[in-house]
C-alpha cells in the first residue's frame, strides 16, 4: 500500500483538496482519498511532494504510426503542404517504423498518459499496443475521395480491423476527413458505425482551405487532390457550406463523436451541430501544439468554453508536434488563454478524454476502486493556481 500526499490533489470529480493524501494498493487501485486542508503531520511511509497530484492523462488524438516522421516536415506550411509531405514520406525508412512506434509509446507512458485514441491506417502499431501499459482505442481510418475507390477503401479498413480484433484490441472504422472521403464511402462507414454502435472520430476544420474547398471548390486542398494525388475530381460539386455542416448527416447522432482540431470552427457550425445531435455525446478534441506547427493558429477556445462544449486534448503525431505530451498541450493553452482555470484544463486532459473513449469507469478521476494512474505536476504557480513554462510531469503510478 502506498500513501502519497502533495500540496494539492485534483481528484477530477470534486474540488481540489489541499494537503490531501491518496492511498493506493500495490497495483494502483485507489483505496482512499483524504484531506481536510490542514497541514499534514509526519506519518510513517508517507510520500510527500511539492506540487499537485492528478489522474493519468488521456490523449484523445494521436497518430502513433507516423512516429518515424518526427522532425522531417517543415513547420507552418499549412495543411496542403503538410499532407503533401505526409504522403511523400510516410512509406520511406520503413525499417525504423516499428522502433519509433515503440519509442513513442514509452514516451507517452513516461509523460503520464494512461489512454490514447490512436489513428491507424495499417497494422503497424498492433504489437506495440498489445504489449503497452497504455490502453489504446484504435480508430482505423478510411479514406478515398473518388467514389470508385469506396469499396476497396472500406475493404482495406475491414481487413485492418480484423487484425486488431483478432488481437483483442479496441477499435472501430472511421472517416479521415470531410475532404478525403466520398459520399459513397461515408455511407459505408455510417452504416457500419450504426451496426457496431462504435465511436466515430474525424479530422475537422483543421485549415481555412478546407472551408474554401467546400464553399467554392478552390484552394490548397483542391491542389493537393489534383496535383499531389492525381485524383480526378470532375464529380465534385462544392456544397456552399462549411465542411463540417456538409458531412454531419454521415455522422449518426446516436454514435459517440470526436471532432478533432476544430481550428476554424465557427458559431454557425456549433449551431448546426446542436440541431442534429446531442452535445452530450459530442467531443471537441484540441491539439494546440499541432495546430501551431501546421497552421500557426489556435482553435477558438473562448467560443468553445462559452458554448460549454465537451473539450478534451490530443497531441496529434510526432510528424506535427515536438513531443507527445498532454501536459505540454495544457501549458500552451494556459499561456494563450490565462483565464482558463487549472481545474478546467485538468478536466479536459483527464475525465473528458476518458468519457470520449468511453473508459471513464477506469480512467480520468481519483475514485475508490479505479486505477487511473497517478501523476505529479510540479512547477505550479500556487499564487494564481496556474501552469507555467516550468511545469513538469512525473509519473508516480
Amino acid at each position: 500500500m502506498r500513501k502519497i500526499a502533495a500540496t494539492y490533489i485534483f481528484p477530477g470529480g470534486q474540488p481540489p483538496i489541499k494537503n490531501g493524501i491518496l492511498t493506493c494498493s500495490p497495483n494502483g487501485t485507489i483505496i482512499e482519498i483524504s484531506g481536510n486542508n490542514e497541514k499534514i503531520g509526519e506519518q510513517a511511509g508517507l510520500e510527500y511532494y511539492s506540487g499537485i497530484l492528478v489522474p493519468g492523462f488521456v490523449n484523445a488524438h494521436c497518430h502513433l504510426e507516423l512516429s518515424h516522421l518526427k522532425g522531417k516536415i517543415e513547420e507552418k506550411t499549412g495543411i496542403g503542404g503538410f499532407i503533401g509531405k505526409i504522403n511523400q514520406l510516410r512509406n520511406q525508412e520503413t525499417e525504423n517504423i516499428e522502433k519509433t512506434i515503440q519509442a513513442a509509446d514509452r514516451i507517452m507512458w513516461a509523460a503520464g498518459t494512461v489512454a490514447v485514441g490512436d489513428i491507424s491506417n495499417s497494422t503497424l502499431t498492433i504489437e506495440t499496443k498489445r504489449n503497452s501499459k497504455i490502453f489504446y482505442h484504435t480508430f482505423i481510418e478510411s479514406f478515398g475521395f473518388h467514389p470508385s475507390r469506396a469499396d476497396r477503401a472500406f475493404d482495406i479498413a475491414q481487413f485492418v480491423q480484423f487484425q486488431f480484433k483478432e488481437k483483442g484490441l479496441a477499435n472501430c472504422i472511421v472517416p479521415h476527413s470531410p475532404y478525403s472521403v466520398s459520399k459513397t464511402l461515408f455511407e459505408k462507414i455510417k452504416e457500419n458505425a450504426i451496426i457496431e454502435k462504435s465511436i466515430l472520430t474525424i479530422h475537422n476544420q483543421e485549415s481555412e482551405s478546407e472551408s474554401e474547398f467546400f464553399a467554392h471548390g478552390t484552394g490548397t486542398i483542391l491542389n493537393h487532390l489534383q496535383n499531389n494525388l492525381g485524383i480526378d475530381i470532375s464529380h465534385w460539386e462544392p456544397t456552399g457550406k462549411s465542411s463540417l455542416v456538409s458531412v454531419l448527416e454521415y455522422l449518426p447522432a446516436e454514435n459517440q463523436l470526436l471532432l478533432v482540431h476544430n481550428t476554424f470552427t465557427k458559431q454557425e457550425d456549433l449551431d448546426e451541430i446542436r440541431k442534429m445531435r446531442s452535445p452530450e455525446n459530442t467531443f471537441f478534441v484540441l491539439c494546440p501544439n499541432s495546430n501551431i506547427y501546421i497552421e500557426n493558429q489556435l482553435p477558438p477556445v473562448s467560443l468553445f468554453r462559452e458554448e460549454s462544449l465537451n473539450i478534451c486534448l490530443g497531441t496529434d503525431s510526432q510528424a506535427s508536434n515536438h513531443e507527445l505530451s498532454v501536459l505540454s498541450e495544457m501549458i500552451t493553452l494556459q499561456l494563450q488563454f490565462p483565464e482558463i482555470k487549472l481545474e478546467e484544463l485538468l478536466r479536459w486532459a483527464c475525465i473528458n478524454g476518458a468519457k470520449a473513449l468511453k473508459k471513464e469507469e477506469s480512467f480520468g478521476s481519483f475514485e475508490v476502486g479505479k486505477k487511473p494512474g497517478v501523476n505529479l505536476i510540479s512547477g505550479i504557480d500556487f499564487k494564481t493556481m496556474k501552469l507555467t513554462e516550468k511545469s513538469r510531469i512525473k509519473r508516480l503510478i
